[in-house]
């Protein structure tokens, strides 16, 4: 029979209050770094996801058409482009993705990109727009901070690894330790604080691994930590599998130089070289032909060659992963060079792919980008509260952090979680590092900031 002493119960408390309290000091510093950031990704993400719906409601005069039946050529579709911007060249024609849609042409003039847009039926030119200023583009790229430069990137790649911490601290925060309130209901009214953290916390603990797989499915598409993925998967075979490009000669681009919107794992993949044999190009026509007699699904986009050793790239991203496709096409021969479907991906190269499917509300429908718009709401509530929440209890001319630990050696336990956080999320893992200096060492030997954080 074992005897609990006093003691050991209040050292026991002790270690758990200061768990708690080092956790809260935490996702407090996080979220206070990230709320302006994460209500940008919400809001911009919303809107991202009915992207199509908008395009339809609003640029309708660019995208909606009678459907008349036959369609022209996809060489006549492009000439019509081509007209309406003299001096300009073709890089890549889409097809119209049905009857009552239209095709779109991107042709480069002086270095600018501009997409026009074609009515299918008879050549009709029915608007232009450059391809930096197109809505979706903007969006996209307001949503990454890709817009404002490489370092502005940089911080959305910051931002997504505290989205994970703050979901992993929250979840921690929220445990039910005896109380019944906060937990599943909300206490009090909106004029008092348990109010709004009764809101906060049931609102991340209803959907905090959902915000945790949107902030984990965005990765992907971050300067660094991207990047060093896709060079990864590469090296390992992982990514898209390399040895379909043993056989054929390799240009010094990849597909994401020659295509608007390649898929994520296929984007720095090669792109193979004709090879001239003194006969004439097959031309857009048979470039499209020959795609469609491989399989390719209807709406694909398809890339022009720029020089004699082009090729015609034909390319699918859609909603149903099953349809994914990029097919390399000599433009002289007509020969499939490579030929890449979405089944061919190495299983981590597909589970990414359907990640970001999902984190894009395409592989289920309305009900995925519902799910996903519940989500970023989610994210604009816990940020709203989150506001309101510290206001209501900040001290005067003090910004009410949560108070340190009663017991620092605690730390040595956040110390360890960090380096292996940072093994994983390097811009993210530097950052909390330098927070944990400042919390214990600038703020211990600098008093009047030691009582402003207070």
């Amino acid at each position: 029979m074992s005897t609990v002493t006093a003691a050991e119960t209040a050292a026991a408390s002790t270690d758990t209050i200061s768990l708690y309290r080092a956790i809260w000091r935490w996702h407090f510093f996080a979220g206070l770094l990230v709320i302006p950031f994460m209500l940008n990704l919400a809001i911009t993400g919303s809107l991202y996801l009915f992207k199509n719906e908008i395009d339809t409601t609003f640029y309708a005069h660019r995208h909606v058409v009678a459907d008349r039946g036959a369609m022209l050529t996809p060489q006549r579709i492009v000439d019509a482009a081509v007209a309406a911007m003299p001096g300009a060249r073709a890089t890549s024609y889409r097809e119209a993705p049905a009857g009552n849609r239209s095709a779109a042409v991107t042709v480069s003039k002086g270095g600018q990109s501009t997409v026009v847009y074609v009515d299918p039926h008879d050549g009709a030119v029915l608007d232009s727009v450059g391809a930096k200023e197109d809505f979706g583009w903007i969006v996209r790229r307001i949503h990454s901070l890709d817009y404002f430069g490489t370092w502005a990137n940089r911080i959305i790649e910051i931002v997504g690894g505290f989205a994970l911490v703050l979901v992993v601290t929250g979840i921690y925060l929220w445990w039910p330790r005896k109380q019944t309130g906060g937990v599943v209901s909300i206490r009090g009214n909106p004029s008092r604080r348990v109010f709004w953290r009764d809101l906060h916390a049931v609102t991340g603990a209803a959907a905090g691994l959902l915000i945790f797989f949107l902030s984990l499915s965005g990765m992907p598409w971050s300067g660094y930590w991207g990047a060093n993925v896709k060079g990864w998967l590469a090296t390992h075979d992982l990514g898209f599998p390399t040895a379909l490009w043993d056989e054929v000669p390799k240009s010094a681009k990849v597909t994401d130089d020659i295509l608007p919107a390649p898929g994520w794992i296929v984007e720095k993949a090669p792109v193979p070289l004709s090879t001239p044999v003194g006969a004439q190009p097959i031309g857009i026509d048979k470039a499209v032909e020959i795609a469609k007699g491989l399989g390719m699904a209807p709406g694909f986009a398809l890339a022009i060659p720029a020089d004699k050793t082009g090729v015609y790239t034909a390319a699918l991203y859609p909603a149903d992963l099953a349809d994914e496709r990029t097919i390399h096409i000599d433009q002289y021969s007509g020969k499939p060079l490579v030929d890449l479907s979405f089944s061919q991906y190495p299983a981590l190269g597909r589970a990414i792919e359907w990640g970001i499917n999902v984190h894009l509300g395409q592989e289920w429908g309305l009900f995925n980008r519902l799910l996903m718009l519940a989500t970023c709401l989610a994210i604009m509530l816990s940020c709203v509260t989150a506001v309101v929440m510290w206001w209501k209890r900040r001290p005067a001319g003090r910004l009410g952090v949560p108070p340190m630990p009663p017991r620092r050696s605690v730390y040595i336990g956040l110390w360890l979680i960090v380096i292996a956080f940072g093994a994983a999320f390097p811009l993210t893992g530097l950052v909390i590092v330098a927070m944990l200096t400042l919390d214990q060492l600038l703020v211990r030997f600098v008093p009047p900031l030691r009582r402003f954080l207070s």
